[in-house]
């Protein structure tokens, strides 16, 4: 893979993860540069295609790191903080499922936001509710359910 085809599929889903840690506009785009001139200085020590994806996100986390030491904040780095390229997969991955997620009805639709996007405990959503934990678990399953079937139509 080149490094123009690289940059193509990734610098959009790269920029989102810059400008979730990075605050200021300007600062982002000037990782998002840095971001690129590092994998092109350095695109030769990635060993397998199919580590590229994770590899590009580590040096935008290792430049975002690098941003803050610069900067001199005495922000504590934390893994909370700046996150991981798995969690940058799996954020990319729940936008994949938004349009399944609100072609449901819209009872459907928020309680599956609510538990599996915004990572509300079940027990929690449901005293929000007013309703009972296992009644609310039933009305997950339901909604896992469909959408499996808008998935498999």
């Amino acid at each position: 893979m080149t490094l123009d085809t690289m940059w193509k599929n990734y610098q959009h889903s790269l920029q989102r993860f810059v400008q979730s840690k990075v605050s200021n506009k300007e600062d982002a785009e000037d990782l998002l540069q840095e971001i690129l001139l590092k994998a092109y200085r350095n695109i030769g020590s990635v060993q397998h295609q199919s580590s590229i994806k994770s590899w590009l996100f580590q040096v935008a986390n290792n430049a975002v790191i690098d941003f803050y030491r610069r900067k001199g904040r005495n922000v504590e780095l934390t893994d909370e903080l700046l996150g991981s390229a798995e969690e940058q997969t799996q954020l990319e991955l729940s936008n994949c499922v938004f349009p399944f997620i609100n072609a449901l009805p819209q009872d459907h639709a928020a309680l599956l936001r609510a538990i599996d996007i915004d990572c509300i405990s079940q027990k929690d959503y449901a005293r929000e509710l007013g309703i009972s934990y296992s009644t609310l678990k039933s009305r997950v399953q339901k909604s896992r359910k469909l959408l499996k079937q808008l998935f498999e139509e």
